[in-house]
């Protein structure tokens, strides 16, 4: 109890660290070149602790729980030797846990609204929702197949660099033919999908594969399904854009 409580207070301290260069250019704007009181300053820092105290839970609840799944997970179905399943979970996982991105559902709402206001879509409500339930299934479709892909690549090792290239290679051609309304929200899609949830899911899985099969190095073939995950969406939307 005392060495998970001490463990606690030091993932607290690194989120008071990892924070403290936000707060001080913050203040540094608000004193020095605005020249005005912080306004709401109670607030402001009753705000600010909920922000520290939340983000302790959350990379303590990634370290207890996520992780550990992951790796295990990758570990159980490396051991069982059974290639579908293990792809058909990468799919799943990488589906499902982009869906659940809170990030993805923000940008989604709000690049469907802009659609509508732009004239791009029908105004109506029921436009509205359906753009924005096609471009949040589309992104979670895009980062499953780019869990398929990551692990697909750790099994055969075949070589990052050159899937990257060859993906944004596709990725510049589609840029010069994709209706120009899409552009930008396919290549923020491709940030918005590597956040809270599917980073450490993703990660752990690629590092627990990698670990489990012989031959394979976590350090060199562990990573990278981040990446595949941040270009796939991009591709995706594009041509969801040039479908819808």
């Amino acid at each position: 109890m005392k060495k998970a409580l001490l463990h606690f207070l030091k993932t607290m301290g690194s989120s008071v660290r990892d924070l403290a260069p936000i707060a001080i250019v913050i203040a540094f704007f608000q004193i020095f070149i605005i020249k005005q009181p912080i306004p709401h300053i109670d607030e402001l820092l009753i705000g600010s602790l909920l922000v520290v105290v939340g983000l302790t839970f959350f990379i303590y609840g990634l370290e207890m729980g996520l992780f550990p799944i992951g790796e295990s997970m990758a570990f159980a179905f490396a051991k069982k030797g059974n290639i579908f399943w293990l792809l058909f979970f990468a799919f799943c996982l990488g589906f499902g846990t982009t869906v659940a991105e809170p990030a993805l559902i923000a940008v989604s709402k709000k690049a469907a609204r802009i659609a509508a206001q732009g004239g791009v879509i029908e105004g109506t409500d029921l436009a509205i929702k359906n753009y924005a339930q096609g471009l949040k299934f589309t992104v979670a479709l895009s980062v499953g197949m780019a869990a398929v892909i990551g692990v697909l690549r750790i099994i055969k090792g075949w070589s990052l660099q050159w899937i990257i290239m060859g993906g944004y290679i596709l990725v510049v051609l589609m840029t010069s033919i994709a209706p120009i309304e899409i552009i930008g929200i396919a290549y923020d899609s491709g940030g918005v999908t590597t956040s809270t949830i599917t980073v450490p899911l993703m990660t752990a899985l690629g590092i627990g594969l990698a670990s489990s099969i012989k031959g394979r190095n976590p350090m060199l073939d562990g990573f990278g399904l981040i990446a595949l995950a941040s270009l796939t969406p991009i591709i995706f939307v594009m041509a969801y854009g040039m479908l819808y």
